[in-house]
Parts: C-alpha cells; sequence; structure tokens
C-alpha cells in the first residue's frame, strides 16, 4: 500500500503549488517558497524558509529535505543540516534552513521551487549497552579507512 502524505496549507499560500513528483520517477516532492518578501541569502548567510505547509507524514517514516541539486550547483545553496529530518508526529509548519556557500547573494521569491522532501521508511532499534562490540575488519579506522 503506498503511504500518504497529508498536507494543508497556511492561510494566505493557496496559490502555490502543493508539494510534487516532477517526473515519474523523481524521488522527492519539490517544495515551493512561501515567504511574502522576497528573501536575499548572502555568501555564508543561513535563513530559513517558509513553505506554507503542515504536514502529516505517515507513522514508521520520516520526511528528509534536501537541496535541490540545480541551485546546489549553479549558486551554491545548501542545507547546512542535510538532510533535515521531519519527524512522523512534527506538526509545525515546514521550514527550510537553507545556506549560501556561493560567491553571491541569491534571493528566494515567492512560489519558487528551491527544496525537495523525500520520504523515507524509519527503523527504530532497541538499544542495548555491552560490555564489547563484535570485531570487524574495519575496527576503530575513521574518515578514509574503508579504502583508497
Amino acid at each position: 500500500m503506498t503511504p500518504v502524505l497529508k498536507f494543508r496549507r497556511r492561510p494566505g499560500t493557496e496559490d502555490l503549488p502543493p508539494p510534487q513528483y516532477m517526473s515519474a520517477h523523481a524521488a522527492g516532492l519539490d517544495l515551493h517558497a512561501a515567504n511574502d518578501e522576497p528573501i536575499e541569502i548572502a555568501p555564508g548567510e543561513i535563513r530559513l524558509v517558509p513553505t506554507g505547509l503542515y504536514v502529516e507524514i505517515p507513522g514508521g517514516y520520516e520526511g528528509q529535505v534536501r537541496a535541490r541539486s540545480g541551485l546546489a550547483l549553479r549558486h551554491g545553496l545548501m542545507l547546512p543540516n542535510a538532510p533535515g529530518t521531519i519527524d512522523a508526529d512534527y506538526r509545525g509548519e515546514l521550514q527550510v534552513i537553507l545556506g549560501n556557500c556561493g560567491r553571491e547573494p541569491y534571493t528566494i521569491t515567492r512560489g519558487m521551487r528551491f527544496a525537495q522532501l523525500v520520504i523515507s521508511p524509519v527503523a527504530h532499534v532497541q538499544v542495548v549497552a555491552a560490555q564489547e562490540l563484535t570485531d570487524s575488519r574495519r575496527g576503530g579506522g575513521g574518515f578514509g579507512h574503508t579504502g583508497h
């Protein structure tokens, strides 16, 4: 059975498209900016961009907010907490933390597609304290220790 993502809009955002897949095999639903005034993001700056959406993610799933690849490549827009996680029990407005690591200011205008939302299953685990952990080939090797 296909999971259902319920949403409602903040009053005054009815003119904006709903979250939507832009191709048959897209993994993420495009999100549109719901700002009343343009939001300029200077190089090195981080801003919060509203979507005007409140979502109900089904239990057993999470929402992962990600940057749109074209904006990341061409303008250096990124999500500092990528992917941003939206828990299934969150009911506040969906807002996106957006940063500019490019060299030029970038302006987010109302209605533009600026991020995407991927709905993914979540596995809950049983947490158990242990005196020892099973050895592995990698062991305690950190960054860069899995190969060349």
